[in-house]
């Protein structure tokens, strides 16, 4: 008890810019993955697209968003909330940053050619935590809706 309460005062340790960055492509994968569990149903389709913006975004090779993607599946399951994901998000993206994320988390939605009720409540949930302007958060859905649509 008393060493819990001695944590409340002790100043965190610093963490390293590796570490942030890390926590940040974890944060931006997890809700990729939420984004495609939201219908109750991922399909190899969302998954494959999932992989593939990491891979172009993030510049990753195939097993490091194999492993990214794995830790982002068990962090979204232990997650209670958005919160802990929208609030990395908030505090080091840029607003063009957060825009492609939902850009990337409509791609995921569309990938099955089939937009679910869930999957857009979730989305409108993620724009408006991290303050995605709607006129951005409709460009980024149509968007990706001609794309799906094209393919």
């Amino acid at each position: 008890m008393i060493r819990a309460l001695k944590a409340l005062f002790e100043t965190p340790e610093r963490e390293s810019e590796t570490q942030l960055q890390h926590r940040l492509r974890l944060a931006a994968a997890a809700l990729l993955v939420e984004t495609a569990r939201a219908d109750f149903g991922a399909d190899e389709q969302e998954r494959r697209t999932m992989a593939a913006l990491l891979e172009q975004a993030l510049k990753l090779s195939a097993q490091e968003v194999e492993a990214l993607l794995a830790q982002a599946e068990q962090q979204a399951s232990e997650a209670t909330s958005l919160y802990e994901f929208t609030r990395l998000v908030n505090d080091h993206f840029s607003p063009a940053n957060k825009q492609q994320l939902i850009e990337a988390m409509w791609q995921v939605a569309w990938a099955d050619g089939d937009l679910d009720k869930y999957e857009e409540a979730l989305i409108r949930q993620v724009a408006e935590l991290t303050y995605v302007p709607h006129a951005d958060y409709i460009r980024a859905k149509l968007g990706a809706q001609q794309a799906a649509n094209a393919s």
